[in-house]
C-alpha cells in the first residue's frame, strides 16, 4: 500500500483489518514488526522552505537527499547530522525525512547542537485510529504542543505514521578542522574528548577509534565555524594535548570522509555479527567495554555513545549487566528486545501512549516489545 495523500493514508490506517508494518525508504529497519507493508514513499516533496527564517517543511516520503540538496544550494544544513543506516544494516533505497524523525536519528553533531528532536517545530502525523493530527508550528517561537512534536521522535512508528515534518535549519560553517590524537588507550581518550568538550573551543565532534583507518587508535576532535576561529580553536586544542601525538585536518574532503565514517559506523559495515548501540555516562564507557569484550567498538558523543561489534546471538545486556544507560540492538537476531527493556513505571507510560495513539496496535506492532 503506498498512498498519495494524507486523506488517502487515514483511510487505509482506518479501513486496516490487521497490523501494517511502515516503511519510508526501507533503509532503517531495525527490530521487526508484522502485518502488511504500508509505505510512505507517495508522500513526497518540500512543502515550503524559508532561508531566511531557516525553516524547511516537507511530507515525510521526501528522500533526504533531496532535503540537503535544497539547503546545500542556500549554504544551509541540518544541524544534527542524521545517520545513514543503510551501510551497517546492508539495506538500500533512499532516507526518508519521516523516516530520520521517526528514529530521531542523530550523529556526532549532538555533542554540540543537540539531537533531531531538538529542530523539529512541528509535526502532522495519521494515528492508529485514522485521525489527522498536527502538532507544533513553523516557527521555534510557537512552542504550543512541543512536547508531542518531541515524542514522535525516535517513536519509530508506534504512534503514529508522520505525513509532514517541519525542522529548523543553520547556515553551513566556513570552514571544519580535526584535532586528532594518536594511540591513546581508551581511558585516555575519554579523558582527552572530556577535556576537551569541557574547554571554551566549542567541540562539534568528539570520538575515539580503537582502530583507527591505519589500524591504530585515533581520537578526534572537531571544530566548525569561521575560518579564523577554527584556526584559533585547533591550534588551542593542539596546545591542550601537547604532551600528546597531535596532528590537525584541515581539508574540507577528508575531514567529511572521517567524520562521514563515524556517523555511519563504517568500521561495521564490512564485518559479520550483531551490531549494539550502548547510550552511557561517557565516565562509564571504558568500564563497559571491557564488559562488553567486544570484537570491535566505536565510540561517539564522547564516550558517551558505544557502537559494539559483538559475535551473532550474542546478548550485549546479559555482558553488560546493570548500568545507567540503554543498549539496543541494531544489527542482528535474538530474543532479547531490540529496545532496553523499560522500568515497570515508565513501560506503564508507555503503554498508555500506546492505547491513546494507536488503540488496535496495528501500528509495527511487536516493534516496541
Amino acid at each position: 500500500m503506498r498512498p498519495e495523500t494524507e486523506a488517502e493514508l487515514a483511510e487505509t490506517i482506518k479501513a486496516a483489518s490487521g497490523p501494517l508494518r511502515l516503511r519510508g525508504g526501507g533503509t532503517r529497519a531495525i527490530g521487526w514488526s508484522t502485518g502488511e507493508v504500508l509505505e510512505t514513499g507517495g508522500l513526497s516533496g518540500i512543502v515550503l522552505y524559508e532561508p531566511g527564517a531557516l525553516t524547511l517543511v516537507a511530507r515525510a516520503g521526501t528522500p533526504l537527499a533531496e532535503i540537503e540538496a535544497a539547503l546545500e544550494a542556500e549554504g544551509q544544513r541540518l544541524p544534527f547530522e542524521p545517520m545513514d543506516h543503510r551501510g551497517l544494516l546492508g539495506t538500500t533505497g533512499a532516507p526518508t525525512v519521516g523516516g530520520m524523525a521517526a528514529a530521531n536519528a542523530s550523529g556526532p553533531r549532538r555533542v554540540q547542537a543537540g539531537a533531531c528532536r531538538d529542530y523539529m517545530l512541528g509535526v502532522r502525523f495519521v494515528d492508529g485510529a485514522g485521525q489527522i493530527l498536527r502538532n507544533g508550528g513553523r516557527v521555534m517561537k510557537n512552542v504550543t504542543g512541543y512536547d508531542l512534536v518531541k515524542l514522535m521522535a525516535g517513536s519509530w512508528g508506534t504512534l503514529g505514521v508522520l505525513t509532514e515534518v517541519a525542522f529548523k535549519v543553520l547556515p553551513k560553517p566556513e570552514a571544519v578542522a580535526s584535532v586528532l590524537l594518536d594511540g591513546l588507550t581508551q581511558g585516555a581518550a575519554t579523558d582527552a574528548m572530556a577535556r576537551a568538550l569541557g574547554s571554551p573551543f566549542d567541540i562539534s565532534g568528539a570520538a575515539h577509534l580503537p582502530e583507527g583507518p591505519e589500524g591504530a587508535p585515533l581520537t578526534l576532535l572537531r571544530v566548525e565555524g569561521f575560518a579564523e576561529s577554527v584556526a584559533y580553536r585547533a591550534g588551542r586544542l593542539r596546545d591542550l594535548f601537547a604532551g600528546s601525538a597531535v596532528r590537525i585536518e584541515t581539508d574540507p574532503e577528508r575531514n567529511a570522509a572521517l567524520w562521514r565514517d563515524i556517523r555511519d559506523v563504517a568500521p561495521f559495515h564490512t564485518r559479520a555479527g550483531d551490531v549494539w548501540r550502548i547510550s552511557c555516562k561517557p565516565s562509564d564507557g571504558p568500564e563497559l567495554a571491557a564488559r562488553l569484550g567486544a570484537e570491535a567498538t566505536l565510540f561517539d558523543w564522547g564516550g558517551g555513545l558505544i557502537w559494539a561489534l559483538l559475535p551473532e546471538g550474542s546478548d550485549a545486556r546479559a555482558r553488560l549487566g546493570a548500568f545507567g544507560g540503554h543498549a539496543t540492538r541494531v544489527r542482528g537476531e535474538g530474543e532479547s528486545p531490540v529496545f532496553q527493556p523499560e522500568p515497570a513505571p515508565v513501560a506503564a507510560l508507555s503503554q498508555g501512549l500506546r492505547a491513546r495513539f494507536d488503540p488496535r496496535g496495528v501500528l509495527n506492532p511487536g516493534l516496541m516489545a
